[in-house]
């Protein structure tokens, strides 16, 4: 394989920031799995700390209502921060 991929540890939770396309309120965070959930303009912004699992569910929880995934990025956290 090509490239160069960063795995981190299995037990470690990570923060991803979701943006999809169309508004949520902040009442979907508890459907979510605690989520924090900010709307602006034409889209949301989900904000996460999770493992690869739980992100995969949320998106799966997305895709459930038909949004549309517009990015998905994963937030640097600086050392000892959670």
């Amino acid at each position: 394989m090509k490239g160069t991929y960063h795995l981190a540890a299995p037990s470690q939770c990570t923060a991803y920031q979701v943006k999809v396309w169309g508004r949520l309120s902040a009442d979907w965070s508890e459907w979510l799995n605690g989520v924090r959930i900010t709307p602006e303009d034409d889209a949301t912004i989900i904000d996460a700390m999770v493992d690869q699992a739980a992100l995969r569910g949320i998106l799966c929880q997305i895709w459930d209502l038909n949004l549309t995934v517009v990015s998905v990025t994963r937030i640097e956290q600086e050392k000892g921060e959670r």
